[in-house]
């Protein structure tokens, strides 16, 4: 008996002892805000004040030794996702998660960007300041993998690091261009309803531009076989362990319209929620400059900043800059294709793909004059025929870095809008404000025609030398709008309006947040940044009601249980807003699925059909076909003897959605708030793993809002009991020119990637309460409130 003590004695000891020894070690990793440290390669000694939310606020001698210091101090806080980021272009996450993440790096490795990466660096000039800057970056991250300490998650994996590169800086670029597009997704599916029903049942997709969307007004002062790509690509999206980028809201109100006659600036990039997030901010000042920045890990440049002259945000222009080719094999040679000119050899090329705790893969890249063939990249695309991916990331000269160094150093208006011509993918729509009271929204993006037989949303004819026919457009063709006499300019993923009688394809956002940011901005002529801060985080729907009168009126109401009536008093009675204590949303959006499933899900089949739910056509379809009486869908295929009608479809939905609720939520209709289906969790990779996924993860937190409103909180609609907010602003930003010292901002979670620093979620609560925190660029201010970090030089 007492020796079993002992031996329980002994394993409590040692029990306590790793304990302790974990702990201490965490500690240990703790990024460092105040001290010295010293680093190589900085001329003389640089000062880093961290404010009170993690924000570094650097002050240097020159822009060199900024960016050296601004590499260390984003490495102390994002070396893990920095290690991620640079990771999935070349096809290198299975050398770290194993065989789980072949099937992403067989995709990314065989497209093309990491070769694309290589010729970029390759054709930089090394006397520029965007290569001496950009390795002086790099160089504070590589200081700082020799002698900071590492994350524990690189130890729980077992990494080991490598030095960064201007390569994997483009890499980075690379995967953020390719999460954009939409056209992996849409185009195949479009394709196989085409080739299996007919046009007829694409009407109510709106794929011309023909509905659907809200305008920007331009101003210059065989279906298994296709949809297997949409569903491996949606698939590898929405399992990798970094967020895609999937829509955003901006406007800039001219001084005309502000109550202090000065410019203000709101931006809210839309990205898939992660944890880290996908932004760090961090104020450089020297003596010639100054720019407070929002990174992407691993890149040395802000995509989206402001100082005290300019500002400058973006959201996601959504247009086709993705084509899929059949390519037509000559029959007597399979490694020939054909072509206008004739037959011509497709190339070959050999990848290695290194494997965790396996053996190295093999991987045949085959190629055609339109990109890489994607038979043998996609798991289950079975086709006998070559499908070739075009993308113009891949096939343009590739300046993304100058762009984006330059965008954060333009003089004026002038210089910025010519360094948006670098930018050739992604599509962007960029939006700016300055001191001098200039606006403007300007596209990004190498815009191009193609022959009015061709529909661009579908798999094309890569041999008839027509569907791949383009015609180049000049980027003075870009839409844009400067200085308008309106006196705002705004984006929200929607069309821009046809330029020479030419809408550009795409694949646009609904009307939505359009129409209600426009239905804001334009009656008001004294906007504030308190006003602005309320409605970037406003929850009200500005197509629910329609949409609710559409799908209530043909109702068959004659065998409606109590419940079922109270629900449909609370919809007719409901303005439209989602905010927590709101009962209407938990009813819309589940009755919505059930119609969505009811309508299309025996055309698509199960699987299409959640593909569907992922794409952005499926919410350009809702308004125009719920109301359209006479439209296909309605009819159920599988009932041979029976024609369904819309009002049969809608009043078994309707039905279908409170049989739901009441097992979910309870019988008690009052008692389905929103607060309780739709919340938030901000989601670390290592944090899937139940064992660890309260110490990396995020929430849950109950949040306001919903798709397509302002404050656009991404779900896709399904009938689970509790809504998984996917993705939703990475920031909100208001830059207010009246008060540029007192601007704010919020990010999702917090600066730091580091489980163990105090900034790791401490703005989590302000975020999902919509509130905000200063962005400060006072001196005196940044001293007084901060920590203070003095880097020494060492020699």
């Amino acid at each position: 008996m007492k020796l079993i003590k002992k031996i329980v004695l002994i394993i409590l000891i040692l029990i306590v002892l790793s304990a302790i020894a974990i702990f201490g070690y965490l500690q240990y990793t703790k990024p460092k805000y105040e001290g010295e440290e010293k680093l190589k390669n900085i001329s003389k000694e640089t000062t880093v004040y961290f404010d009170e939310y993690g924000v570094p606020h650097i002050y240097a001698d020159n822009q060199k030794d900024a960016m050296t210091t601004l590499g260390y101090v984003h490495a102390q806080d994002r070396l893990w996702q920095m290690e991620l980021m640079r990771r999935i272009a070349p096809g290198r996450l299975s050398e770290i998660f194993g065989t789980p993440a072949l099937k992403t790096d067989k995709f990314f490795a065989g497209i093309g960007i990491d070769e694309n990466s290589k010729q970029a660096v390759a054709h930089l000039d090394k006397n520029a300041p965007t290569y001496i800057l950009a390795n002086a970056y790099l160089d504070g991250i590589n200081q700082y993998i020799e002698q900071g300490t590492t994350p524990v998650e690189l130890r729980l994996l077992g990494i080991k690091q490598e030095k960064f590169t201007l390569k994997d800086v483009y890499n980075i670029f690379g995967f953020m261009s390719f999460s954009f597009a939409m056209a992996q997704k849409t185009d195949p599916l479009l394709t196989d309803i085409r080739d299996r029903f007919g046009m007829e049942y694409l009407q109510d997709f709106g794929i011309q531009g023909e509905f659907g969307t809200k305008q920007l007004q331009s101003f210059k002062g065989d279906y298994k076989e296709y949809a297997s790509i949409s569903k491996s690509v949606a698939g590898l999206l929405e399992t990798s362990p970094v967020p895609a980028f999937i829509g955003s809201n901006s406007w800039v109100i001219g001084g005309a319209k502000t109550k202090s006659g000065k410019v203000i600036l709101a931006n809210d990039p839309h990205i898939m929620y992660s944890q880290p997030g996908t932004w760090y901010e961090a104020h450089i000042t020297c003596p010639d400059y100054e720019i407070y920045g929002y990174y992407i890990a691993g890149t040395p440049f802000p995509l989206l900043g402001h100082n005290r002259n300019y500002a400058y945000g973006l959201t996601m222009f959504e247009n086709d800059d993705v084509d899929f080719f059949q390519e037509e094999d000559n029959p007597n040679n399979d490694k020939q294709y054909k072509t206008i000119d004739g037959f011509k050899n497709y190339t070959f090329k050999q990848k290695t793909i290194k494997v965790k705790d396996s053996s190295d893969v093999k991987l045949n890249v085959k190629s055609s004059q339109h990109g890489p063939i994607v038979n043998g990249l996609l798991e289950g695309l079975k086709s006998e025929k070559s499908v070739a991916m075009s993308w113009i990331y891949t096939q343009q000269k590739n300046e993304i870095l100058d762009a984006v160094y330059e965008l954060s150093h333009a003089k004026d208006l002038e210089s910025f809008q010519k360094h948006i011509e670098l930018i050739k993918a992604p599509g962007l729509n960029i939006m700016y404000g300055d001191a001098k009271g200039n606006i403007a929204w300007i596209t990004s993006g190498k815009l191009y025609k193609v022959d009015k037989s061709v529909n661009t949303n579908f798999i094309l004819n890569g041999a008839n030398g027509i569907d791949d026919k383009k015609e180049w457009l000049p980027f003075a063709k870009n839409p844009a709008a400067i200085n308008p006499p309106w006196n705002y300019v705004y984006t929200s993923n929607n069309q821009p309006e046809a330029i020479d009688g030419y809408l550009y394809p795409g694949y646009y956002l609904p009307k939505d947040r359009a129409l209600r940011i426009d239905g804001l901005l334009a009656p008001k002529n004294n906007w504030t940044k308190e006003d602005v801060s309320k409605m970037i985080v406003d929850n009200t729907s500005a197509t629910a009601e329609s949409i609710v009168g559409n799908i209530t009126k043909p109702l068959n109401t004659a065998q409606f249980s109590s419940n079922e009536k109270q629900a449909l008093t609370v919809l007719k009675e409901w303005k439209a807003t989602h905010n927590l204590e709101d009962i209407a949303p938990t009813i819309y959006n589940k009755w919505i699925y059930f119609y969505l499933k009811d309508t299309f899900e025996d055309e698509f089949g199960a699987d299409n059909f959640k593909l569907l739910l992922n794409t952005h056509i499926i919410k350009q379809v809702i308004e125009n076909q719920s109301k359209n009486g006479a439209s296909v869908w309605w009819d159920n295929i599988n009932t041979k003897s029976k024609k369904e009608t819309q009002s049969e479809i809608l009043t078994q939905s309707f039905k279908e959605a409170i049989i739901s609720l009441e097992k979910q939520l309870g019988s008690d209709v009052n008692q389905w708030q929103w607060e309780k289906v739709h919340k938030v969790t901000f989601q670390h990779p290592i944090g899937k793993v139940k064992l660890f996924s309260k110490f990396f993860n995020v929430g849950s937190f109950p949040i306001s809002g919903t798709n397509e409103v302002i404050n656009n909180q991404l779900f896709i609609y399904s009938d689970e009991a509790e809504i998984n907010t996917k993705g939703g602003p990475s920031t909100r930003r208001i830059i207010d020119f009246s008060d540029i010292e007192n601007s704010w901002s919020v990010l999702p979670t917090g600066q730091s990637g580091n489980p163990m620093s105090q900034h790791y979620s401490d703005q989590s609560d302000l975020f999902v309460t919509g509130k905000f925190r200063k962005m400060k660029l006072n001196k005196k201010e940044i001293e007084t409130t901060s920590t203070k970090l003095v880097f020494k030089v060492k020699e």
